[in-house]
């Protein structure tokens, strides 16, 4: 079956059918037409500001139209991060976040997603659909390129256009460059990773628990690992070095690209590797890592079967076993795929790639973004997240069957039997007691779907995000579950946490994991001194000359918080004006706070005393969201020969 890239939505007035291939309109010198300029933006982030046409003229503009639950708006993020480092000094990419879920029009939630991918260029929240109409665009992913006079140059929809954007890129550069009307002075902008600091877990996507070991698997998925713990928390250890890459090996050696979906039997974890769009093993006992399908290279993806670790697959997010078979969540083709674990073969299973609410044989049927996926050995149960509903595969009958749920458009939060059910992008299911917990993840709430009367129930959550816990608990679009002693295990991605149910109080707590610590410090969050900068000029303070004088850091953290100890908390102090200063330490890393640097001048006169602050705060359970603040301050100095004179100057903030 050979497949054609698809679009992963789209909307159209009449009655065309809303699934057909990608598709390309490159202008050329056919035609001039003027870019609308970028107004109707609810926020914008990864800038301080917003952005217009106009005072961009002179760069290569590079729109990207996309909605953050979207495959395949996932999938060219790659591609994009080629361009902007192609492209460096000519092309600025901006990312208009066109929302087709509610959750997905919240800014707040359009900035974790930034942080989950690692989007470093400028993102305009268009909630209201203002600068998708003016560009009349009708399909996310859409791409539009902009010459530096402010005229559209091409748009495309949809994956594997990328050469050709590369080529109109390149063209235009040279026209531009060559009538000396290119600005090629590289951009910076204020971007949202240099807000937050990193924790223990980045996202986890995917949990499972083995009640046999009491081992509990976590897809630790921002910081490209797996993470085994009990099932109190304490650490046994971690599967991968961090580094975002599809490298076999030991467990220190090998590496993983944000893992979703896991599924173990004796001593072997197998692991979705998503972003590497493979599947991988983790041999527990030997402790190795090796890839047993999947070539990695997406564009080499048509649909076919074979040979599994010489097939490309697309986008594997969630897992389980039948007998030895692994049945693989394939969200990139909605699809369910199938590996044979004796033969080491791979084909599609049920669905034919069409992006569809489409019941029946399983060859005929047709699915929206499987993410979710379980087996009670006789069926499988599917979260297929963009139909936002719960199918039931008969694996002995190979039919597919709608239990709950509405359709591509049809979503809300709504309990209730059959069709009449409304879910948000539900990402996981597990089984429990005969029925199935479902992660209805844009509701932010767990729900309970009894499969013989078709009907859900919610069992916990408010439809608020947040990360309260007791009897009255708050998520952040969880995305994974698992049972196992009496608990549910939920990946709680967006609290960057997992959370206990006791499944007879449905009490919920989050488990602190004793001894795990981020992989290693980034190059960029280490050489990153300014980040969410606050600068503040004091009233002028007199001081000693020769004296033994310090300045005292006094600085307010929110309650609740606490200075994270693996973060690089840093300290400058820099006396200008011509003074022979010592001062101890005048750039270094600290630890606690009240934090005192001594500091001495030798000539009177007036100085001018500059100090910046660099905090990284996390809660205290080390869970949830952690903040960077830089302060500044600028404190004019009257240098005395008074010993009277206070020789400490203090300075006070607060983070919050």
């Amino acid at each position: 079956m050979k497949l054609k890239f698809i679009l992963c939505l789209i909307l159209i007035v009449g009655g065309a059918s809303p699934h057909f291939s990608a598709e390309m309109n490159y202008f050329g010198e056919q035609q001039k037409v003027r870019a609308p300029e970028l107004v109707g933006g609810v926020d914008w982030l990864n800038t301080d500001k917003p952005l217009s046409l106009a005072g961009l003229k002179g760069k290569i503009v590079l729109l990207d139209f996309w909605t953050y639950g979207c495959i395949n708006c996932i999938h060219i993020i790659p591609k994009i991060e080629e361009l902007e480092k192609k492209y460096g000094s000519q092309l600025v990419v901006i990312g208009v976040h066109s929302a087709k879920f509610e959750n997905e029009k919240n800014t707040e939630n359009i900035r974790k997603i930034i942080l989950r991918y690692g989007l470093e260029h400028p993102i305009v929240n268009d909630a209201d659909f203002k600068i998708w109409d003016a560009y009349a665009i009708r399909a996310w992913p859409g791409l539009v390129l902009i010459d530096p006079d402010g005229y559209i140059v091409g748009r495309w929809f949809g994956e594997g256009q990328f050469d050709t954007i590369d080529n109109a890129i390149m063209q235009t550069t040279a026209e531009f460059r060559k009538k000396g009307s290119l600005n090629e002075e590289p951009l910076k902008f204020a971007l949202e990773k240099a807000k937050v600091g990193d924790l223990p877990l980045a996202f986890p996507g995917k949990v499972l628990a083995d009640e046999k070991s009491k081992r509990l698997f976590i897809s630790d998925s921002n910081h490209n690992r797996i993470v085994v713990t009990d099932f109190e928390g304490k650490l046994i250890e971690t599967v991968g070095n961090g580094t975002a890459a599809a490298k076999d090996g030991n467990f220190i050696a090998a590496s993983f690209n944000r893992p979703q979906g896991l599924a173990f039997v004796g001593d072997n974890l197998y692991v979705a590797d998503t972003g590497n769009n493979q599947i991988r093993r983790v041999n527990l006992k030997t402790k190795k890592v090796e890839t047993i399908a999947g070539t990695g290279k997406l564009e080499d993806f048509d649909g076919n079967g074979g040979i599994a670790n010489t097939t490309a697959i697309s986008s594997p997010w969630d897992l389980t076993l039948v007998g030895k078979n692994l049945f693989i969540a394939m969200a990139g083709s909605h699809q369910i795929w199938r590996m044979d674990l004796e033969k080491n073969m791979i084909e599609p299973y049920a669905g034919t790639g069409q992006e569809a609410r489409i019941d029946g044989k399983i060859g005929e049927s047709a699915f929206a973004q499987p993410s979710g996926i379980i087996s009670d050995g006789k069926h499988l149960l599917v979260a297929d997240s963009e139909s936002n509903i719960i199918r039931q595969i008969d694996i002995n009958k190979e039919t597919v069957e709608t239990l709950v749920g509405g359709d591509l458009f049809d979503f809300g939060d709504k309990d209730g039997m059959g069709d009449d059910v409304r879910l948000q992008h539900p990402l996981g299911v597990t089984l429990y007691d005969g029925k199935v917990l479902i992660a209805d993840t844009y509701n932010h709430k767990i729900k309970m779907l009894d499969t013989e009367k078709q009907t859900v129930t919610t069992v916990l959550g408010t439809g608020k995000s947040g990360q309260a816990d007791g009897k009255t608990p708050t998520f952040y679009e969880p995305a994974g579950l698992s049972i196992a002693d009496g608990k549910l295990f939920v990946a709680d991605t967006n609290n960057h946490a997992i959370r206990v149910v006791d499944l007879k109080t449905k009490e919920v707590s989050t488990l602190k994991i004793k001894g795990l610590t981020p992989p290693t410090e980034s190059k960029d969050e280490a050489n990153n001194f300014s980040p969410n900068a606050n600068e503040t000029e004091l009233e002028t303070q007199k001081i000693s000359v020769n004296a033994a004088n310090s300045l005292v850091f006094n600085i307010g953290l929110p309650e609740g918080y606490h200075l994270n100890p693996n973060a690089p908390q840093r300290y400058e102090v820099l006396l200008e004006n011509g003074q022979n200063v010592k001062i101890a330490n005048a750039k270094e890393r600290f630890k606690k706070l009240p934090l005192i640097v001594p500091f001495q001048t030798d000539k009177k006169g007036a100085a001018m005393l500059k100090a910046k602050l660099t905090v990284y705060y996390c809660r205290e359970d080390n869970t949830g969201t952690c903040l960077i603040k830089t302060l500044i301050w600028k404190i004019p100095l009257d240098v005395v020969a008074d010993r009277k004179v206070s020789s400490k100057v203090e300075i006070s903030g607060n983070v919050f």
